[in-house]
């Protein structure tokens, strides 16, 4: 069974991208329900909350530039693209047991995070094409169930995706739920644009929280194996120790089990010592190659 909050990145069999085709970017201007994800602060390497820390205050995946190749990258695995863009429009449900995964991220219907982003999108536009659906996912929540979505719900998102007011809605979630936690824990353990990249894919993936296959827990199982540069070890060696960490996790759920993304993306940028994500950036996942340039 997986943890309370972990995530499933799609199934290589429903990546939209056609195998081995290379693709260049220029950057442009579970098999059971799990409860709702929470968003209490990650541990710091003392111990204490990392929320203190201000991800303006230094570089790596806070520049929007590296932010922009950081989406990318995670496109690149969960929808064989790199124009992450592209997918406030994607929607399906993937057999997961997670209900409708659908928009930049992957939000699903069974998990909680589907429902926080329709408030949201509420909250920017009262009476949208999906407020109509609050009451609906709230019952859906913590199971894979359509009832009262279908027949409508997949169109409707579709022509919600075109409003700029959702869109901005799935990125304000995505930066709020996963992308600001896991960079600023990542700065706060002393880590360079590699390492906020791992650490925010990973909780993409997993979720927060400390259950041992999900983001904290991951991290906490890599601390036990090396110290965190901002505990005075060496950062190569660290993140050697977290990506063995959460290939790991992504073993004990058959949903995980190919670790391309660490194997054939992170641990490539790793070997070749690119902390700062330098490009051109190249590497392959689920036997499809890319490549961002600069």
């Amino acid at each position: 069974m997986p943890p309370a909050n972990s995530r499933t990145a799609r199934p290589k069999g429903l990546h939209i991208a056609t195998a081995a085709v290379l693709i260049t970017a220029v950057t442009a201007g579970v098999a059971s329900a799990r409860p709702h994800r929470t968003t209490q602060p990650l541990p710091s390497a003392s111990g204490s909350p990392s929320a203190t820390a201000d991800p303006s205050s230094t570089s790596g995946l806070n520049d929007p530039h590296m932010k922009d190749i950081a989406q990318q990258l995670v496109s690149s695995a969960e929808n064989s693209s790199l124009n992450w863009k592209a997918q406030f429009a994607y929607i399906e449900d993937i057999k997961d047991g997670r209900g409708y995964t659908g928009g930049i991220i992957g939000f699903c219907s069974g998990t909680g995070d589907m429902l926080d982003l329709v408030k949201h999108y509420e909250q920017l536009k009262p009476g949208n094409p999906l407020s109509k659906y609050l009451p609906v996912l709230q019952k859906v929540n913590g199971s894979a169930s359509h009832s009262g979505l279908d027949p409508d719900f997949v169109s409707d998102w579709k022509k919600a995706a075109q409003d700029p007011a959702f869109q901005q809605a799935q990125t304000n979630e995505r930066d709020r739920v996963y992308f600001n936690p896991a960079v600023m824990q990542a700065q706060t353990d002393g880590l360079h644009a590699l390492g906020q990249f791992a650490y925010y894919d990973a909780i993409v993936m997993h979720g927060p929280g400390d259950e041992p296959v999900s983001f904290g827990g991951i991290r906490a199982a890599a601390m036990k194996k090396a110290r965190t540069p901002a505990q005075g070890g060496d950062e190569k060696t660290y993140l050697a120790a977290f990506l063995d960490a959460r290939r790991a996790a992504m073993k004990t759920e058959a949903a995980h089990e190919e670790t391309d993304r660490v194997d054939t993306e992170q641990e490539v940028f790793l070997r070749a010592g690119n902390l700062d994500l330098h490009t051109p950036l190249v590497w392959k996942v689920y036997g499809e190659s890319y490549r961002i340039d600069n």
